[in-house]
C-alpha cells in the first residue's frame, strides 16, 4: 500500500481481499465433528403453552438432543439481559422482562424461540423440529405501538400495567409550558417512524464449542466487537467470562444489531456442551425476519413555539417506542438518553421538554439500529421545524438562520444537555445551497410542470451525538527481524475499513510503509476491551493508534540515543529513522527496536523492545453534523418518486480518510432513503401475524432508485480528542430521511401548505395524496 498520512484518500486495503472471495466469515469457519441447531419458532404473537411433548423428535434419526424452557430451568440458564435502568417521572424504575432463550409459559411474538434441535445434519434437525407437538393457548395479542399503550390494550407482561414500561422525561418541563403559554404560534406535528429490519448482508449465526480438558467455551459469531457478547453470554450461561472466548471474523455487516447477544448465541454454546461436539446455527433471511431485533417504531406528537418573527421558544415532544415483547440489550437507553438530546438539533431553544414512553408489544424487540435513536430525533425536529417554515411564510433556510447557534457561542450547552464544541452552522447550510444549487430550483419544478410532473426540494440539517463511551486500547507488538507491526484492536470492522483507516493513522504518526503493519480483530482471548458502535471506533480507537505510535518514537529516541550516543534531545524522528540532528548517522525503526532487546539499551525500569499498549478514554463526546438536501420529482398519475439530485455537505473534524468516509456516508443515506420510501415492517394487527416476511413484502432500496451522491465536507476541527475527529458512520442515515420527506411535502404541498405524510411514502401513498392536490388545484 505504501506510506500515507492522515487526511489522504486511500482505497481500501481489505477491498481486494472481500471482493474476490478471500473473506472469512463465520459461515465459513469449519470444526471437526459439527452438528446442527434448528430453532422451532412460535407461530403466534400471543400464547400460553400448555405442553410441549418431544418424545417423537428425540427418537428421529440423527437427533442428538432438543432443548425447551424446562432444560433453561433445569440449568438454571439466566435470562437475556438489558442493560440500561430507566427511572419513570414518578420514580420507579423500570421493570424487568426477563426473556427466557427459551419460551416458559407463554411466547410473545411471532418468532419466539420455543424449542431447540440439535442433530447430526440440518435437515435431520428441521425435520425433527416438525414433529414436536405443542399445545398453545392463544391470546389476545398487540402490535401496534400506540394503541398497546392504551388502557385495555392486551397486556404483553401481567406484570407491566397498560404495557407501559417506563415514563420519562428529560429536559426542564415547567420552563417549556411557561414558554408555550407565550407563544405567538405553536407548531404542532404527529409522526410515525416507521419499524424496519435491518437486513445485514451476512445473516446471524453462531458456532458453539465446548473443551472438556480445558473446561473452556468458544463461540465463532459476527459481532461488532467480541467483549459486550463474552461478558453477556457467559452471564447468561453462569461461567466466568474467562471460561468464554469469542472469536470474529469477517463482518457482513453490523448497523448496530449485532454489539449485543441474541439468543442463539448462548444456546449454541450450552448445547454444546451438551451434546460433547460443536453446534452450528445460521439463520437464513425468512428466519432473520421473525428473529432479528428490529429498529425504529416510534409515535411521536412534537410541538414548537415561536414568537411572532420565528425565533423559537421551546420544543415539547412527546414519543411512545416500542420496545417489542422483551427488553433487547440497549432497547431502553436508544429512546431515551441516546436519542433526545438531539431532539435539540442546531438551534437554540430557550426551553425544551421530551418525555418518553417504553411500550411493549408483541412484536420482535428494538434496539440499536443505525443512528440507534438520533435519526429517530432529527427527523422529528427537522420535520417539524419546516412545517413551522410553511406556516409563518418563511423559507426552510430562513427559519433555520434565525434559529442557528452561531459560532460565537460555541462551545454550546443545550437545553437538553449536550456540550456542542464546534461547528459553523449557518454556514454549512449555505454550501449545502450553493452545491445543490437552490436558488436554480424554481427553474427545474417549472420544466418539471411541464412535463405534467411534480417537483419539490427538501433539506435537513442535522447534530449526532457519538465516539463516546467506555475507554479503547490497543497493542503494538514490534518484530524487527520480520519487519513487522503487528495491532491489537477491540474494535471490529464491519465494513468501515477500519485496516484501512488505522493503518493511515500508525503511518502517519511512524512514517512506516503500511505494508509493514498487520491489523488483528475480533479476538477476546487477544485483547481486553473493545467495542464498534455509536460512531466510536476511529474517534476513540484511533486515538490510542496514534497514542501507541507516538509512545514507539519516545522509546525508540532513548534507545537510538544510547546506542548513536546522543542525549535524547538531540534525536530527531521522520520518516521511519532516528537520526542525530545535523548529522547522518540515523538507524531504522526496526533497528532501533533490535537494539532495544538489549538491557544495555533500555532503562532498568523499562521493558526490553519498543511493544507498547496505548488507551483512550473519551473525555466528551464529538458532534458531526450537516445539512443534505434532496430533490425530487413525482409523477402524480402513478404516485412514482424519483429522487433527481442528492447532495450532502458534512462537518466530521479532521477526516483520516476522505473516501471512506465518502462511502460511510453513501451507505446511510441510501439506509435513510430506504426507510423513507420504501421499507416498512408490516404487522396484522388482528392476529400478530408478520406480514412484510420476505424480499417480496420487503423492499430495499436498489442502485437504480438513487442518483449520483454529491458529497463535500465543509470540517471544523473537534476539540474534544487529540485528533481532532469526529463520527461519520452514521450520519447519512440520519440525515436522509427528513430531508427525503421534506422534498416530498414540498413537492405535494398547495399553495405552501403543508402536508401530512409519513414514512414509508410508497407509491400508493403519493398517489393519493398527489390526486388530492390535483383536485384541489
Amino acid at each position: 500500500m505504501g506510506q500515507f498520512g492522515i487526511g489522504q484518500s486511500v482505497t481500501r486495503i481489505e477491498d481486494l481481499r472481500l471482493l474476490t472471495g478471500g473473506g472469512k466469515y463465520t459461515d465459513d469457519v469449519q470444526l471437526e465433528d459439527e452438528s446442527f441447531a434448528f430453532i422451532l419458532r412460535s407461530p403466534h404473537a400471543h400464547a400460553t403453552l400448555k405442553g410441549i411433548d418431544t418424545t417423537a423428535a428425540k427418537a428421529a434419526p440423527g437427533v442428538l438432543i432438543v432443548l425447551t424452557g424446562e432444560d433453561i430451568t433445569a440449568d438454571n440458564i439466566a435470562p437475556m439481559p438489558n442493560m440500561f435502568p430507566v427511572k419513570s417521572l414518578d420514580g420507579t424504575e423500570r421493570p424487568e422482562t426477563n426473556r427466557p432463550l427459551l419460551a416458559q409459559d407463554r411466547v410473545r411474538y411471532v418468532g419466539d424461540p420455543v424449542a431447540m434441535v440439535v442433530a447430526d445434519t440440518l435437515a435431520q434437525a428441521r425435520d425433527a423440529a416438525e414433529l414436536i407437538a405443542i399445545d398453545y393457548d392463544i391470546l389476545p395479542s398487540v402490535t401496534d405501538t400506540y394503541k398497546a399503550a392504551q388502557p385495555g390494550a392486551p397486556r404483553v407482561h401481567d406484570h407491566i400495567e397498560s404495557n407501559l414500561c417506563f415514563d420519562w422525561g428529560k429536559g426542564d418541563q415547567e420552563a417549556t409550558e411557561v414558554a408555550f403559554s407565550k407563544a405567538d404560534h405553536v407548531t404542532v406535528l404527529e409522526l410515525i417512524n416507521n419499524r424496519v429490519v435491518v437486513n445485514p448482508m451476512e445473516p446471524r449465526s453462531a458456532i458453539g464449542a465446548y473443551d472438556a480438558n480445558e473446561d473452556r467455551y468458544r463461540l465463532y459469531t459476527p459481532t461488532q466487537g467480541t467483549h459486550v457478547l463474552r461478558s453477556a453470554v457467559s452471564g447468561i450461561l453462569g461461567i466466568e467470562a474467562e471460561q468464554l472466548r469469542v472469536v470474529t471474523g469477517d463482518v457482513g455487516g453490523g448497523f448496530g444489531m449485532k454489539i449485543f447477544p441474541h439468543p442463539e448465541q448462548p444456546m449454541v454454546v450450552w448445547a454444546s456442551k451438551k451434546v460433547g461436539r460443536p453446534v452450528r446455527w445460521t439463520s437464513d433471511r425468512s428466519e432473520g425476519f421473525v428473529s432479528d431485533v428490529q429498529g425504529r417504531d416510534h409515535v411521536t406528537r412534537a410541538e414548537v413555539a415561536t414568537d411572532m418573527n420565528g425565533k423559537f421558544l421551546a420544543l415539547r415532544v412527546t414519543t411512545w417506542a416500542a420496545l417489542g415483547s422483551y427488553l433487547s440489550h440497549f432497547g431502553t437507553y436508544i429512546p431515551t438518553e441516546a436519542g433526545t438530546g438531539m431532539l435539540n438539533g442546531l438551534y437554540a431553544f430557550p426551553a425544551a421538554w421530551a418525555n418518553v414512553k417504553g411500550v411493549m408489544t408483541n412484536t420482535v424487540p428494538t434496539d440499536a439500529y443505525r443512528g440507534a435513536g438520533r435519526p429517530e430525533a432529527i427527523y422529528c425536529v427537522e420535520r417539524l421545524v419546516d412545517k413551522c417554515a410553511r406556516e409563518l411564510g418563511l423559507s426552510p433556510d430562513e427559519i433555520r438562520r434565525r434559529n442557528f447557534i452561531t459560532p460565537d457561542q460555541l462551545p454550546f450547552t443545550t437545553v437538553l444537555g449536550d456540550a456542542y464544541d464546534s461547528g459553523e452552522f449557518t454556514a454549512i447550510m449555505e454550501d449545502g445551497m450553493v452545491k445543490s444549487d437552490w436558488d436554480g430550483f424554481p427553474a427545474r419544478k417549472a420544466e418539471s410542470a411541464n412535463r405534467g410532473k411534480l417537483r419539490g426540494i427538501g433539506m435537513s440539517t442535522y447534530v449526532e451525538k457519538c465516539g463516546g463511551g467506555n475507554p479503547e486500547e490497543t497493542d503494538v507488538r514490534i518484530d524487527p527481524d520480520s519487519e513487522t507491526i503487528t495491532f491489537y484492536m477491540g474494535t471490529m470492522s464491519n465494513g468501515q475499513g477500519h485496516d484501512t483507516s488505522y493503518k493511515q493513522i500508525m503511518s502517519d504518526r511512524l512514517g512506516v510503509d503500511t505494508d509493514h503493519m498487520i491489523m488483528v480483530q475480533g479476538d477476546s482471548d487477544l485483547v481486553p476491551s473493545g467495542l464498534t458502535g455509536g460512531s466510536r471506533s476511529v474517534t476513540v480507537g484511533g486515538v490510542a493508534v496514534a497514542k501507541a505510535s507516538e509512545e514507539i518514537i519516545s522509546k525508540g529516541r532513548h534507545v537510538a540515543g544510547q546506542v548513536m550516543e546522543a542525549a535524547d534531545a538531540d534525536i530527531e524522528y521522520a520518516d521511519g529513522i532516528f537520526r542525530i540532528v545535523g548529522t547522518d548517522r540515523e538507524m531504522s525503526l526496526f533497528e532501533v527496536a533490535t537494539a532495544a532487546l538489549d538491557p544495555a539499551n533500555v532503562p532498568d525500569d523499562a521493558e526490553l523492545g519498543l511493544d507498547t499498549k496505548a488507551s483512550q478514554a473519551p473525555e466528551a463526546a464529538t458532534y458531526p453534523n450537516g445539512c443534505h438536501v434532496c430533490e425530487v420529482e413525482v409523477d402524480p398519475e402513478t404516485g412514482r418518486l424519483e429522487i433527481m439530485r442528492y447532495t450532502a455537505v458534512d462537518d466530521f473534524g479532521e477526516a483520516i480518510n476522505p473516501l471512506l468516509i465518502a462511502g460511510q456516508v453513501h451507505g446511510g443515506v441510501v439506509q435513510g432513503v430506504g426507510q423513507a420510501l420504501q421499507e416498512h415492517t408490516v404487522y396484522d394487527e388482528e392476529s400478530g401475524q408478520l406480514v412484510s416476511g420476505s424480499f417480496m413484502d420487503y423492499q430495499l432500496p436498489r442502485a437504480g432508485d438513487l442518483p449520483y451522491f454529491e458529497f463535500s465536507m465543509r470540517n471544523t476541527r473537534c476539540t474534544t480528542n487529540p485528533l481532532g475527529i469526529k463520527g461519520t458512520g452514521e450520519a447519512g442515515a440520519i440525515a436522509a430521511c427528513p430531508a427525503v420527506i421534506n422534498a416530498l411535502v414540498d413537492a405535494l404541498s398547495v399553495d405552501g401548505a403543508p402536508v401530512q405524510i409519513d414514512m414509508p411514502a410508497t407509491p400508493d401513498v403519493i398517489w393519493a395524496l398527489a390526486s388530492r392536490q390535483l383536485a384541489a388545484e
